[in-house]
């Protein structure tokens, strides 16, 4: 049995949304994570992580690509949010709550990610001459 056309497209832009979600996340591993552990006298704990991931270092190096492509990516997630919230649900009752409940959780992982950028950015850009 095939899914509605309509829930294939809700699962689509869902699955965007745990992207914009992962590529934010990055945001944190690469700056606020890190400051964080050495703030709280961690350091050994990073030096840990570094070593078992090394990949994070690139991710720290790289900090400016990192927050152009998850800033990208967010503001076309912001865009295609705006765009579906004015689209009509279904009119089948089962499709229209799957619409609704869908569209709920698509805003809340997207604050999340809003939220992950902007403490990451914080991190990356501001503290460093913040609490120099």
């Amino acid at each position: 049995m095939h899914d509605h056309p309509y829930i294939v497209s809700m699962k689509k832009r869902l699955a965007v949304n745990w992207l914009i979600l992962f590529t934010s996340s990055a945001t944190l591993i690469c700056c606020a994570i890190p400051a964080l552990l050495v703030s709280l006298g961690l350091g050994a704990v990073l030096a840990g992580l570094l070593s078992n991931v090394p990949q994070l270092i690139w991710i720290s190096e790289h900090k400016p690509l990192v927050f152009g492509v998850a800033g990208v990516l967010l503001l076309l997630a912001g865009l295609l949010q705006w765009r579906s919230a004015k689209l009509p649900c279904p009119a089948d009752q089962q499709l229209a709550l799957a619409c609704i409940k869908a569209r709920k959780v698509s805003r809340i992982i997207y604050g999340i990610a809003l939220l992950f950028y902007m403490v990451g950015s914080w991190f990356a850009f501001v503290a460093i001459y913040w609490l120099d």
